[in-house]
């Protein structure tokens, strides 16, 4: 089992972040050279109890999920994301990667690689969220309750010991 790397983001003026919950960031939870990564992350996360999966990328403007944590997966390529907003963190993801964000976490892409494939999820119940740009929009005030599991290690894993 990887343990994740934590990532504690302060609030923003544009982006509320979860200053209670870091981020998680799982360096090669796939190993890089392993086949059909879509396959395995959609897979873990529905074994997991994660559903609203989707295959696509990362936007490229600031948004955050105020009623969702959110999974992406990294399937294929490399990304650059900031997370938390202007005054955020810069991090690199590549394939085999994974980041768990707390409800609340601002993230956008700055650069990626031209075959980036992301698969994204939701725990049970927040499959249905909302994206917002500002927190100054109605509803952006954070708030999800925790998940009953870890998105790829399932009941054992490390977010709901983190978490």
């Amino acid at each position: 089992m990887i343990d994740p790397q934590k990532l504690f983001l302060r609030e923003d003026p544009d982006v509320p972040n979860n200053p209670a919950l870091p981020v998680l960031v799982y360096r090669e939870i796939i190993p890089r050279d392993a086949e059909g990564k879509d396959r395995i992350f959609r897979q873990r996360f529905q074994q997991s109890g994660w559903g609203g999966i989707w295959r696509d990328g990362i936007f490229s403007y600031h948004h955050f999920h105020p009623d969702a944590h959110e999974a992406l997966g990294i399937a294929s390529g490399w990304v650059d994301v900031q997370l938390g907003g202007d005054s955020g963190q810069r991090v690199r993801l590549e394939a085999g990667d994974l980041v768990v964000l707390p409800v609340g976490t601002g993230h956008r892409n700055l650069d990626a690689s031209d075959d980036l494939v992301v698969i994204g999820a939701y725990p049970q119940g927040q499959e249905n969220y909302t994206t917002l740009r500002s927190k100054r929009e109605k509803g952006a005030t954070p708030n999800a309750p925790r998940p009953d599991s870890d998105p790829f290690y399932g009941g054992d894993g490390s977010l709901t010991a983190i978490w």
